[in-house]
C-alpha cells in the first residue's frame, strides 16, 4: 500500500478533507483580498468603487483563462498518473506552461486594446471612465505570472499535495494586502496613488507567486517535472488541455459575462446600482469561489478514480463532495442573508445605496442554495469525461436562463426583478443538472463504461 499513489487508497472522506482543504483556504484568503481590495478603494469615492466594478468583467475574465489552463493540465495530469504513464504526466507539464506564457501574453496585448472602447460602453461620467482606465491599464499586466502560477499550483495538485501549492498563493494575497493601503494612500516613503496603487498591489501579488511557484517546481523534488529531453509539441496533448479545462473557463468566463450583462440593464438605472452590484459580487465570489475550492480538492479525486476504474471510489467522493459543499453554501447564505447592512459598511455605501442594497442582497442570496449543487454536478461530469454536459449546466445557470429571466423579471419588477432573476435562474440550472445526472445514470448501469489506456477515452465492458 505504501507503493499506492494516495488517491487510490486512501479513505475517500478523509482524502477529500486532504485535498480540499489547502484550495480552499487559499481560495477564501484571494477572494477576501479582492473584497478588502474594493473596501479600500470605496474610501477614495463611490467612482472609484464603480471604476473598480466594471473593470472586474474583465479581470474576472482573465483570471478565467488561467484556470482553463491550469484545471486542464490537472485533470490531464490525474488521468496519466492514474493509469502510471509518468513520462506523458511530465509532456503535460511542458506544454502547459508553454501554453500559459503564450496565451497570458496574448490576453495582455487584448486587454490593452479593448479597454478604452469597452468603458466608453459602460459610462459618461468622465472621471469614472479616467480611473477605469488608470486601474486596468495596471491590471492588465497581471496575466502573464497569473496564469504561470495557477498552472503551476494545478500541476501540484494533481498529484495529491494540496499544501505546497497553497504557500505561494498565500504569499501572494499577504503581499497584495500589505501593499494595497500602502500604494493606496501613501505609507511612508511610498506616495499616494490611489486607484493605481491599488493596481499595482494586484501585479505584485502575481509576480510574488508567479516566483515562488517556479521555484518550487524547478527546485524540489515533485511527482512531475518539466519534460525537456525529447519534448515536442503534440497538438493532441493541446487540445485535450483545452477541453478538459473548457468547463470550468466557461463557469468563470460566464461570470465575466453575467456581469456584463447585469451592469447593461443597471445602467439604465444608475452608476450606484453599478457600484453596489460590484460590491456585492465581491461578496458573492468570497463565498461561491471558496466553495469552489472544495470543489477543485474533489476534481482530481474524482478524474482519478474514473481513470483507475474505481467506480466506488469515484461515487463516493462525489457524495461526499457534495454533502459539504451544500452545506457551505447554506452557510454563506445565512451571512449574507442576516448581515447585509454590515457587509454594505464595508463598501461605505451611501443611504442611496442601502435604499436598495439590502434588499437585494436577501434576495439574491437565495441563489447559493441551488449553485452548490450545479456546480458539483457539473464538475462530475469534467472529471468523467462528459465535458459537453458540464458545459451545459455552466451555460444554463449563467447565460441561457438568467438572461431571459433579467429581461422578464426587470419589466415586470424593474429593480427589484434584476435581483431575484439570479435565484430564478438556479433553480431552472437544477433542474436541468439532476434530470442529466439522473439520465446519465440510469445509462451507465445498463452499459457500465470504464476507462482504457487510451488518454481516458471510454470503452464498453
Amino acid at each position: 500500500m505504501r507503493n499506492e499513489n494516495k488517491m487510490a487508497v486512501e479513505p475517500v472522506g478523509k482524502l477529500i478533507w486532504q485535498m480540499s482543504l489547502p484550495p480552499l483556504i487559499s481560495m477564501f484568503l484571494q477572494y477576501s483580498y479582492n473584497l478588502i481590495d474594493s473596501a479600500f478603494v470605496a474610501q477614495l469615492s463611490e467612482n472609484a468603487l464603480t471604476a473598480v466594478s466594471l473593470s472586474f468583467p474583465i479581470t474576472t475574465l482573465m483570471n478565467a483563462a488561467s484556470i482553463w489552463i491550469g484545471v486542464g493540465v490537472n485533470v490531464l495530469i490525474a488521468g496519466y498518473l492514474g493509469r502510471k504513464e509518468q513520462d506523458k504526466a511530465n509532456a503535460a507539464v511542458t506544454h502547459g506552461l508553454l501554453l500559459s506564457f503564450g496565451i497570458g501574453a496574448l490576453l495582455t496585448l487584448v486587454s490593452l486594446c479593448m479597454m478604452r472602447p469597452y468603458f466608453r460602453a459602460f459610462t459618461g461620467n468622465e472621471e469614472i471612465y479616467r480611473l477605469s482606465i488608470a486601474y486596468m491599464g495596471v491590471c492588465s499586466f497581471m496575466q502573464i505570472p497569473n496564469m504561470v502560477h495557477i498552472a503551476i499550483q494545478k500541476m501540484i495538485q494533481a498529484t495529491g499535495n494540496m499544501v505546497t501549492p497553497m504557500w505561494f498563493q498565500i504569499a501572494g494575497v499577504v503581499v497584495n494586502f500589505v501593499l494595497n493601503p500602502v500604494l493606496i494612500f501613501g505609507i511612508g516613503v511610498f506616495p499616494a496613488m490611489g486607484i493605481v496603487g491599488s493596481a499595482s498591489a494586484t501585479v505584485s501579488g502575481y509576480l510574488v507567486s508567479m516566483i515562488l511557484a517556479f521555484a518550487l517546481l524547478l527546485g524540489t523534488k515533485q511527482k512531475v517535472q518539466v519534460k525537456v529531453r525529447g519534448f515536442r509539441l503534440q497538438r493532441r496533448m493541446i487540445g485535450r488541455i483545452f477541453v478538459f479545462g473548457l468547463p470550468s473557463f466557461i463557469m468563470n468566463a460566464l461570470s465575466s459575462f453575467m456581469v456584463t450583462i447585469v451592469n447593461l440593464f443597471l445602467v439604465a438605472y444608475s452608476d450606484t446600482a453599478i457600484a453596489f452590484f460590484g460590491a456585492y459580487f465581491k461578496v458573492q465570489q468570497l463565498i461561491v469561489m471558496t466553495v469552489n475550492g472544495l470543489i477543485q480538492g474533489c476534481l482530481p479525486v474524482m478524474r482519478f478514480n474514473y481513470a483507475a476504474g474505481n467506480k466506488e471510489r469515484l461515487h463516493l467522493a462525489f457524495r461526499y463532495g457534495t454533502v459539504l459543499v451544500t452545506g457551505m453554501m447554506v452557510l454563506g447564505t445565512l451571512v449574507v442573508v442576516l448581515l447585509p447592512a454590515q457587509i454594505l459598511g464595508l463598501f461605505m455605501a451611501s443611504e442611496a445605496m442601502r435604499s436598495f442594497g439590502i434588499s437585494a442582497m436577501r434576495i439574491m442570496a437565495a441563489s447559493y442554495l441551488f449553485c452548490g449543487l450545479s456546480a458539483m454536478i457539473s464538475t462530475y461530469f469534467q472529471a468523467t469525461e462528459k465535458v459537453y454536459s458540464s458545459i451545459a449546466i455552466q451555460l444554463c445557470r449563467q447565460l441561457l436562463f438568467l438572461v431571459p429571466a433579467l429581461w422578464c423579471l426587470d419589466r415586470l419588477f424593474r429593480l427589484n426583478g434584476i435581483w431575484l432573476a439570479f435565484p430564478v435562474a438556479e433553480i431552472a440550472a437544477l433542474l436541468v443538472a439532476l434530470v442529466m445526472m439522473a439520465w446519465y445514470r440510469r445509462k451507465e448501469g445498463s452499459t457500465p463504461r470504464v476507462a482504457d489506456g487510451n488518454d481516458g477515452q471510454t470503452s464498453r465492458r
